[in-house]
């Protein structure tokens, strides 16, 4: 999508973080962390809800959140860590690109 700030990050058109990237995902850091350690994970392809997972995107997502257990040590996560997904505007999600915060770092409540 032209106009989405995770397409642009992906192609390199907005410069930030990268933490870790393949031929199917990218994380970096999340500019306004609520964490100490707050990663983006953003699939290179580009959807933006649950609702439009296929058989394709849904093995696209396992993937990803296997990659993300992988790496979860090495991103000093290794004590923990919250995975969110936000789902429409009412639910906080600002960027119509599916997307998944990594928190951790530290001890995370629940407010």
């Amino acid at each position: 999508m032209e106009n989405c700030i995770f397409c642009k990050i992906i192609k390199g058109e907005i410069p930030s973080q990268k933490v870790y990237e393949d031929g199917e995902i990218l994380i970096f850091k999340d500019i306004n962390p609520i964490a100490k350690i707050h990663l983006l994970c953003v699939p290179k392809e580009h959807f933006a809800y649950l609702s439009e997972l296929n058989d394709s995107r849904a093995a696209l997502l396992g993937r990803t959140l296997q990659k993300i257990a992988t790496l979860a040590p090495s991103l000093g996560l290794g004590d923990g860590y919250r995975l969110v997904i936000n789902q429409g505007e009412s639910a906080g999600q600002t960027v119509h690109h599916l997307h998944i915060h990594i928190l951790g770092g530290e001890t995370l409540g629940w407010e």
